[in-house]
């Protein structure tokens, strides 16, 4: 009996035997590599399907990683392969050797198919909008993702969202909005450079669009915030864009930025470097109407600047929900600047000249920057909203920098002059946050967090003239002032949300503490105050196209450093300007109440709004001896109300049309020295835009901007009309883009404003002129080829 069961045991081990070597022997690996037929780059996320060729059904499939490099086991005779992905031409396999239980494809070449894309963006998924709260969300669908379009592009699909074809992005009209990444500032966001380029829409989840911020926000505020979302698992290899731009009047630059994508890291960098010049022409009057006495002057101005910049950074993923990020940037700027005016004096009573000068300036800069930031966020596994946020940036800024001023007398007694100015400043940022959101019972969510800002401000101002040989320092005019600012902020808000409805309410608690002074003087100024922002928010969402929001926000104006500097700019010695140590802040309560429609094609928004300002800060002229100084002032109230709407419509896939017009109404109370300064005036601004898509790829963007002429607290500021026009072309499927740009196309832009008074009159304009651009851009990998603006940024 055993030795039968022993003879059973070997007979069913040998048959197993065999059948695990038979079927080990019907295995078979197939392997390659999927890139694009134009760029030769590799295709990440391609499909492989193997079906069966009787039934043409499904037996197994894989996808390529990050190389477009594929393997996959078959266990089946009779099958086909076949390889695709979105927006591509499928390949398909039916003819392949086997050789040793392997078949290897090799390099497998696809190329787009726009026929195909077309049908596909017509069943994708669409991009939409939601109303949140205080924000809107715009959800990033395959209709734009599967385009192989930028972040720039995805940005002009967001209603009141405007991107210029020179990059420049604007929220309702206005371009001081500030970009975030994930909810924090980048290098990859900021408007030095075309970074911004290496995003993808197909990296983008969704961005968000907030206009009226809340208590977690800087007290101090912005003018909106877009934050762009990326997507946590995607991994998109080698990103980037390379641009030549050339100018009249110069604006002549290089750029190159590079985005490397892994599981792991994210590795970003740019490099820039160019020359750029800005001439200028002024034109001031100082009347004397009881004296009945002139001095005019008219000149012109030329800044040239030579720049170079660098910036590295990495995202590292520890994991899912743990990701950190470090970055740095550094740039180095020359500016060489001259300038002559010619000065007359007239004397109104018989029209005769009775002095003429001219006044010559040179001037010359050194300005190197660096800026590094260390941030830390931490995704809980609880729920997919609750977040911690660690930041900690820092920022340098010198500028050391020397003007001669020569006086030369053709009419008249002034001895010829001159003069020198010499300033070497110095400028320390850091700011600390720490941010966590807690989503709990469905519904609900509290933030809280902190913010520690230092500001760190020294300047060592002097002014020499040059007597019998001599260069003498002026005294009254020569010092070193030293500012420091330090504001600790705490805030917490708790909101409600569900479907239709939700509130959200906050507060802000900011400790301010600024110390000046004045070393050779000894002249010292402190100022401590503690304040409350609160914030309120409510939305109701009526239909899918239809919304609501209202919103309430207490908000600061710091005096920024140029407004409390006391040291006189001195370029024109009869128009000086100062600033005021003891300029106290303005405060701010801001109502609006938003109505959102979505009509077919067309976005609408309007808005009525209400601001309350106390101790609002306003330039104030003295006028002695043909001499106007001008020196800011906290004077009295504001209260303006005001309408707005703006709106983006896209009648046809060729056209779209973006505008905005914005009419207020202010009432100002206030005194100084005992005069009274009341009076209520109005004021508008209108913007249109329109962009079209030609054909063979050529896009065409022209821009009008209109501010009406209002009244100010001494006179009057003028009207400003100027036209934008901006062409574009596309060659090798959007990978290449040529360019050309005009600004200020009929050289219309001209800061005009006057000063009336009983004794005296003032008029001061400055006009910069036409810029015209070229540029050419190449983006690669799945980078947009974007232009490297080289703009001048502070």
């Amino acid at each position: 009996m055993y030795i039968k069961l022993h003879k059973t045991i070997v007979i069913l081990l040998f048959f197993l035997g065999c059948l695990l070597i038979n079927a080990q022997n019907s295995t078979i690996e197939i392997t390659g590599k999927v890139i694009e037929t134009d760029s030769k780059l590799p295709i990440e996320y391609a499909t492989i399907s193997i079906l069966d060729s009787g039934t043409n059904q499904p037996i197994t499939g894989t996808i390529t990683n990050e190389n477009g490099v594929f393997s996959i086991d078959v266990k089946a005779s009779n099958f086909y392969i076949e390889i695709s992905f979105l927006g591509f031409t499928t390949k398909t396999f039916k003819d392949f050797k086997i050789e040793n239980r392997k078949i290897n494809l090799k390099t497998i070449s696809l190329s787009e198919d726009l026929e195909a894309l077309g049908e596909v963006l017509v069943r994708a998924e669409k991009s939409q909008t939601e109303f949140k709260l205080d924000k809107r969300i715009f959800n990033v669908g395959s209709d734009l993702s599967a385009t192989g379009a930028g972040a720039l592009e995805v940005l002009n699909n967001v209603p009141s969202v405007n991107v210029s074809i020179e990059g420049e992005v604007s929220l309702r009209g206005n371009s001081g909005v500030q970009i975030l990444i994930n909810g924090k500032p980048s290098v990859l966001a900021s408007a030095d450079g075309n970074a911004l380029g290496t995003i993808t829409a197909d990296m983008i989840e969704k961005i968000e669009v907030i206009t009226n911020p809340s208590a977690k926000y800087d007290a101090a505020g912005t003018s909106g915030i877009i934050n762009i979302v990326i997507k946590k698992s995607d991994k998109k290899g080698l990103n980037g864009s390379v641009s030549l731009n050339a100018g009249i009047p110069n604006s002549n630059s290089f750029g190159l930025s590079l985005n490397r994508r892994t599981e792991k890291f994210n590795l970003f960098s740019q490099i820039g470097f160019g020359l750029r010049t800005y001439p200028g022409e002024t034109e001031s009057i100082n009347r004397d109407l009881i004296d009945n006495t002139e001095i005019s002057s008219l000149g012109d101005s030329e800044f040239d600047e030579k720049f170079s910049n660098f910036l590295i950074g990495t995202d590292y993923h520890i994991n899912d929900r743990n990701v950190i990020t470090l970055s740095g940037s550094y740039a180095y700027e020359n500016e060489d600047q001259s300038s002559q005016q010619n000065y007359i004096g007239l004397n109104r009573s018989n029209n005769t000249v009775t002095d003429a000068w001219l006044r010559d300036e040179k001037t010359q800069a050194t300005n190197p920057k660096l800026r590094y930031e260390l941030q830390y966020k931490k995704d809980f596994k609880r729920h997919k909203d609750q977040s911690l946020l660690f930041s900690a940036l820092g920022s340098s800024f010198k500028k050391d920098q020397t003007s001669n001023f020569i006086n030369t007398t053709s009419i008249g007694d002034y001895a010829d002059a001159e003069q020198n100015t010499r300033t070497n400043y110095e400028l320390s940022d850091y700011t600390f946050k720490l941010d966590y959101v807690h989503p709990f019972l469905e519904h609900y969510t509290i933030e809280t967090g902190s913010q520690y800002v230092i500001n760190q401000v020294s300047n060592d101002f002097a002014v020499s003239d040059f007597d019998d040989g001599v260069w003498v320092d002026n005294t009254d005019l020569t010092n070193i002032f030293n500012f420091d600012q330090n504001v600790l902020g705490l805030y917490t808000t708790a909101a409600y949300e569900n479907e239709k409805w939700g509130v959200k309410i906050g507060i802000r608690l900011e400790d301010t503490q600024i110390e000046t002074l004045l070393e050779t003087t000894n002249e010292k100024h402190s100022k401590n105050y503690t304040n409350l922002f609160p914030s309120a928010h409510t939305s109701y969402t009526i239909s899918d196209n239809f919304s609501l929001q209202a919103g309430y926000s207490r908000r600061i104006n710091r005096p920024n450093l140029r407004s409390l500097n006391p040291f006189s700019n001195i370029k024109n010695n009869y128009s000086i300007s100062t600033g005021n140590p003891d300029l106290q802040p303005e405060y701010t309560n801001s109502y609006e109440l938003t109505s959102i429609h979505k009509i077919g094609k067309a976005s609408l928004n309007f808005s009525l709004y209400n601001r309350y300002t106390t101790d609002v800060i306003e330039n104030i002229t003295e006028y002695a001896d043909d001499i106007s100084i001008s020196r800011p002032e906290n004077i009295g109230t504001s209260n303006t109300t005001g309408f707005e709407v703006n709106g983006k419509f896209s009648p046809a896939n060729w056209f779209t049309m973006s505008g905005e017009f914005n009419i207020n109404y202010f009432d100002r109370k206030g005194v100084f020295e005992t005069e009274i300064f009341d009076y209520t005036g109005n004021r508008w601004t209108s913007s249109l835009t329109s962009q079209f898509k030609l054909p063979l790829d050529f896009d065409l963007e022209v821009s009008g901007d209109y501010q009406s002429k209002f009244k100010s607290l001494q006179g009057e500021v003028y009207d400003n009309l100027y036209a934008g026009l901006g062409l574009r072309k596309k060659i090798l499927k959007g990978k290449v883009i040529l360019n050309m740009s005009i600004r200020d196309v009929f050289a219309s832009r001209i800061n005009q404003s006057e000063t009336v008074q009983d004794d005296y009159y003032l008029y001061n304009s400055r006009k910069r002129g036409r810029f015209v651009s070229f540029g050419v851009s190449y983006g690669f990998g799945k980078g947009e080829a974007m232009e490297f603006s080289g703009q001048r940024h502070r």
